[in-house]
């Protein structure tokens, strides 16, 4: 439809009703405000950029992609083993349409404008890392697929914190691939094929050598529980997770560490957990068993190190712990009674402690050893633990090595938390999270 409809309908009712299923009831107006913002400025020409919008060729529609946050299962994805996790309120954000020729011309705001010409979808060595990338890297996964893809206008915003452990980059990889299949594709791609369109794209054209978690539970929607023993068919399934019915909040406490320089940090947890798994003749770890690999300690410890043994071990007990988080969680869901519920959930915020220690003790993820004097995730974790005395849970989120931790906090303690972490690591270091059912999608206003 027109912007000019479009707009309008941003004031209806039924708009109001999508904006509060995505962010909350005191989300609605704010987002009728940024989705308004978005369809205004699609077709602006900034003053800094050479590139002429042409008068938008198509109707102009509306898109949504999720952040996500990793509930279970800290790097095991890479090994075809099992994760939690769940979208959540924060998202990318655009308006898009369809043009007749080739181009991409990508918006965001606080960001440069970004022109891509699809006529040529071959890697480019000089884009990996940039947003090129991965929109060249999207269209040619949906090229190989047989699809004729074309060109788009849009104009984005993201409230995803980069940096933070909430997958802003494959927030933004499934929200090009939601965009790609509904302008070219017919619009019938589930979100698991939507997750593998962004994974390819991040790996062989960004550069980065992720697995598929952050992919699908950003497109996926509400919380997942996702199995990648057959890497090409994972299984999703989703669950409900009432935080408030426990009495908690989840949160993440950003301590704005430095990212850069990290991917060879991150490629050596894949690359030392699938070197222990090469060392049975294997491709993966999950197609071993935790005694094979003690049995033969020793040969092992020789042929790939110490640290490569325990990021190993840290996969098998993390996988298991994966299993009971999900058992824990469904028989909270299956009882009514709220203080039954809490004693329930208490066992989960057990085994979220049992993951920290995990990824601080064996995996080794909470800084980079490269660059010792910065130790802000240890720090945010034995301050949140001492602050919790046993009455929540922490842990490192995402990647590690620098960013975010992942906090489970009482209710009636949040404020005072969020007060003191803030003392530390600044202003609006802590973030409160709200688990959203959509994940990437167009909204049909």
């Amino acid at each position: 439809m027109t912007g000019r409809v479009l707009l309008e309908k941003l004031k209806g009712p039924e708009a109001g009703g999508i904006f509060e299923t995505l962010y909350g009831p005191g989300g609605v107006e704010n987002a009728r405000r940024r989705y308004a913002g978005l369809i205004e400025n699609i077709g602006k020409i900034k003053d800094d950029h050479p590139f002429d919008f042409p008068e938008l060729e198509g109707d102009i529609r509306l898109f949504t992609a999720a952040g996500r946050t990793e509930l279970g299962g800290n790097h095991t994805d890479h090994n075809q083993g099992k994760v939690l996790a769940a979208s959540i309120q924060m998202d990318q954000a655009a308006a898009a349409a369809p043009r007749k020729d080739k181009t991409v011309i990508f918006r965001s705001t606080g960001y440069p404008d970004v022109v891509v010409d699809l006529s040529d979808l071959a890697p480019r060595p000089e884009e990996r890392e940039t947003t090129e990338a991965l929109i060249r890297g999207v269209a040619a996964e949906f090229a190989k697929r047989g699809v004729a893809v074309g060109g788009f206008t849009s104009n984005a915003a993201s409230t995803v914190l980069t940096g933070s452990g909430l997958s802003s980059s494959a927030a933004v990889e499934v929200l090009f691939g939601r965009i790609f299949d509904n302008f070219y594709g017919g619009g019938g791609r589930s979100a698991l094929e939507i997750a593998q369109i962004g994974q390819r794209a991040e790996n062989d054209y960004f550069g980065k050598p992720s697995g598929l978690m952050d992919q699908t539970a950003c497109a996926s929607g509400g919380a997942v529980a996702i199995d990648f023993a057959d890497t090409a068919r994972p299984l999703v399934k989703r669950f409900d997770f009432n935080l408030s019915a426990a009495g908690y909040i989840l949160c993440v406490v950003d301590t704005r560490g430095s990212h850069a320089d990290l991917t060879p940090d991150y490629a050596a947890v894949a690359e030392e957990m699938k070197a222990a798994a090469r060392f049975f003749g294997k491709q993966a770890l999950r197609e071993l068993e935790l005694e094979e690999l003690l049995v033969r300690a020793v040969e092992l410890r020789k042929a790939v190190g110490d640290r490569a043994l325990l990021r190993a071990i840290h996969f098998f007990e993390e996988n298991r712990r994966v299993e009971a988080m999900q058992d824990v969680l469904e028989k909270m869901n299956a009882v009514p009674d709220s203080g039954e519920k809490r004693r329930i959930f208490g066992q989960y915020l057990d085994l979220v402690n049992e993951s920290g220690a995990s990824s601080w003790d064996l995996l080794q993820n909470v800084y980079s050893l490269r660059n010792p004097r910065e130790q802000g995730i240890p720090l945010a974790l034995a301050l949140s633990r001492k602050f919790l005395r046993g009455s929540g849970a922490c842990r490192v989120h995402g990647g590690g090595f620098a960013g975010t931790i992942q906090a489970y906090i009482p209710q009636d303690r949040f404020e005072d938390y969020k007060a003191k972490i803030e003392r530390i690591f600044g202003e609006a270091s802590v973030t409160a999270l709200s688990i959203r059912p959509v994940g990437a999608e167009e909204l049909k206003l």
